[in-house]
């Protein structure tokens, strides 16, 4: 769903706050002072809110489905796009009140984008409009500006506050990509990996398996590329987890084992892991916001994946824009540093772009 290229005038009862100064951008449209900073701008717009999954238009919804890959599309009378669902995800995306998201620290790229990334509880199948479940999850959600995928994401940027549970827990803020690697140096292996949201948090997690892993303290606050995707999609929005890329079900632990594991759509295949133009996919126009792209970057990782990021949507100079945990900006980002967050053209990235999942 690109975002509109005429927009009305912003208002005001819709804001998201830039840390000045810092590349945080929140993305929560609700009242919440403990994570106001005082340095605000207004940078967005805020269009006709939908009521208990009613078009905001009026009018008849419609069903239509679509393949590569199934899915199931609901429309508004006159056409518009008001949520897609994909058979054998529970990834949705809905239509709802524009958002901009920006990183003005580390890059000039801004997303504008009508889409929310939510989780369903079960997986999509045809027909499933039709079921008790979706038509109360559908009621809840259509038109919520409850925290989805994308301002959770942008909870672990750089400058994002800390923000505790009722245990007393920072569930979320700056996120690092890992502690400093005493042989390494910048470009070269300078912070190390296998952080995960545990180590993030600072506290032991036992998985559905029974598995119990205990954090390292040099670890704390710190979570690498797939570490993201688990803390993103699993400890906050709930999607099951497992201990390793092999141990129980769920999202595995790696970037390889969620892009070759059982969870989730395939959205682009995955054909080859080379450093070769031949391994770039043919196509990249299937991807959705939300969905998890893979990459091929490193020749010593050899047959496996070593990168995954979110697809946001497109900027506004059409590119397609992702965010991902990177050690050249040590976080969360969508910045330029290391290579610029764009799937399409020939950035490095791009280039070692090789498959895409939705959840």
């Amino acid at each position: 769903m690109p975002p509109k290229k005429k927009r009305p005038a912003i208002h005001a009862a819709t804001v998201l706050a830039l840390l000045a100064g810092s590349a945080y951008l929140t993305v929560e449209l609700r009242k919440d002072e403990q994570d106001k900073s005082p340095e605000v701008q207004a940078v967005t717009d805020s269009p006709g809110r939908l009521e208990n999954g009613a078009s905001p238009q009026g009018g008849k919804q419609t069903w239509e489905r679509l393949r590569n890959p199934d899915r199931s599309v609901l429309r508004t009378e006159g056409g518009k796009v008001l949520a897609t669902f994909t058979d054998g995800a529970r990834t949705a995306t809905l239509s709802g009140p524009s958002r901009t998201f920006a990183e003005p620290a580390n890059t000039k790229s801004r997303v504008v984008t009508d889409d929310w990334v939510r989780l369903m509880p079960e997986t999509w199948r045809k027909g499933a409009e039709k079921e008790k479940w979706f038509k109360d999850w559908y009621k809840q959600y259509a038109g919520s500006e409850e925290d989805d995928i994308f301002a959770i994401a942008f909870q672990y940027v750089e400058g994002a506050p800390i923000k505790k549970d009722d245990e007393g827990i920072a569930y979320r803020g700056d996120a690092s990509f890992g502690p400093l690697n005493p042989n390494g140096s910048e470009g070269n292996d300078l912070r190390e990996e296998q952080s995960d949201f545990y180590d993030y948090l600072g506290i032991p997690y036992t998985f559905r398996d029974g598995t119990t892993i205990q954090p390292e303290a040099k670890r704390a606050r710190a979570i690498d590329c797939s570490g993201f995707i688990r803390t993103v999609f699993g400890y906050r929005a709930r999607y099951p987890l497992m201990a390793t890329d092999s141990s129980g079900d769920g999202l595995p632990r790696t970037a390889n084992g969620m892009a070759r594991g059982k969870a989730g759509t395939e959205v682009i295949k995955l054909d080859g892991v080379g450093l070769g133009p031949a391994d770039r996919p043919k196509t990249i126009d299937v991807v959705q916001p939300g969905d998890l792209v893979f990459f091929k970057l490193d020749a010593r990782t050899k047959e496996r994946l070593d990168h995954v990021g979110i697809f946001l949507g497109h900027d506004a100079e059409g590119h397609k824009i992702f965010i991902s945990s990177r050690e050249e900006e040590d976080g969360p980002t969508i910045g330029d540093k290391g290579g610029t967050s764009r799937l399409d053209g020939n950035g490095y990235y791009a280039v070692g772009l090789r498959s895409a999942k939705r959840l």
